[in-house]
């Protein structure tokens, strides 16, 4: 039986990253994935010369130089700025709140204190609201009654499968509310798209390091972990412990991607959320937008989310009282375990950015 130093489970950017930079050190490595194909959910895949974001729109941003200049070690990004729009019932609106907004929601606000005024006045009805409830409380104390009945409220309800009024408040932390014409949906200086798309990124970290797809660690777990002197899994953490203590729950997404020849431009941008609650599906993308192509095709993808069961992708934990605590005793077992390190989105059931992910895995002890 052949002998690694590190067993990475799972070739998204978590356990790329980290056998990368463990490989540079001259460790010997071993990633196994149980898909048929590197790049976790970042995976883009070519369809008549667009790169397909496969698994729902990826765009790279941050504020960290490291990071930033860590990836553009590998690629090569362009300058695509996340300048979403909202549907609602037929009317369009720019994302994230900004003065575009407010003056299509209320045509009688022109300026930037005429808004701030407006909304205000809304969050007024609510201030006997100390402490909110559920998400529909701390949407309108947040927003006002307009802004959250039109561009949150239907939203939220299917995203999470559920009323708002049953929706823990603390999913809707805050809402950031500008008042600059201003379209960009991150602070970040630094974003955009590889070049080519994310999937040759990953080909790139993992460039001399062995790799095994379609492979299910989890099945064959004692014989893996057999074969190395460490492991790093970034699979699903209560998968890890065969559910011993029940599931963790997640929210899934189901995607149907379309090929449109002969379509040179859909919706005119790669990103459109549909906002009301009758709409099934939660948003419409157009990759081609990404990448400013040109093609005589477009591709086009409907996102619906979904509640997560045996078989799906699990994308989205549901952070509430009963599955972090579920959680918590999951991580209890995880500390134990003297040969096993467990990091990324699914393994900490926590939602990361990328650039998050990236600077974790940079600052790994198994890498000092």
């Amino acid at each position: 039986m052949e002998r690694y130093d590190y067993l990475i489970v799972g070739a998204g950017l978590y356990g790329t990253v980290f056998a990368h930079e463990a490989a540079a050190r001259g460790k010997r490595c071993l990633v196994v994935e149980r898909r048929n194909h590197i790049g976790g959910n970042c995976y883009t895949k070519e369809m008549n010369g667009i790169q397909v974001h496969w698994y729902g729109a990826h765009i790279f941003h941050t504020s960290d130089e490291r990071v930033w200049e860590y990836m553009n070690r590998f690629c090569q990004f362009n300058h695509f700025v996340n300048s979403p729009i909202a549907n609602y019932k037929g009317t369009l609106y720019n994302l994230p709140f900004n003065m575009n907004t407010f003056c299509k929601l209320w045509p009688d606000v022109h300026t930037p204190e005429e808004a701030k005024r407006r909304i205000a006045e809304q969050q007024a009805e609510y201030a006997c609201i100390a402490e909110p409830h559920n998400l529909e409380e701390q949407g309108m104390k947040l927003v006002g009654r307009d802004l959250y009945e039109t561009l949150v409220k239907g939203y939220s309800e299917k995203q999470w499968g559920m009323p708002a009024t049953e929706i823990p408040a603390f999913v809707l932390r805050r809402l950031p509310l500008r008042f600059t014409f201003d379209n960009n949906y991150f602070n970040d200086p630094h974003q955009g798209i590889p070049i080519g798309g994310y999937t040759q990124l990953f080909e790139r970290l993992l460039d001399g390091v062995e790799v095994r797809l379609g492979e299910d660690f989890l099945a064959q777990k004692e014989e893996y972990i057999s074969m190395a002197d460490r492991v790093l899994y970034t699979g699903a953490l209560d998968a890890y412990y065969d559910y011993c203590f029940g599931p963790l729950e997640f929210r899934t997404l189901r995607f149907d991607h379309q090929l449109m020849e002969g379509v040179e431009d859909f919706q005119g941008n790669a990103v459109f959320n549909y906002t009301d609650r009758e709409t099934p599906y939660t948003r419409v993308i157009e990759h081609k937008h990404f990448d400013f192509g040109k093609q005589s095709d477009t591709v086009v993808s409907y996102e619906y989310s979904e509640q997560w069961k045996a078989g799906a992708e699990p994308y989205y934990p549901i952070n509430n009282e009963h599955n972090d605590a579920l959680a918590e005793r999951y991580k209890e077992l995880a500390s134990r375990e003297e040969r096993v390190s467990f990091g990324g989105r699914l393994a900490e059931y926590r939602y990361y950015d990328m650039d998050k992910v990236v600077a974790q895995v940079l600052a790994h002890p198994w890498l000092a």
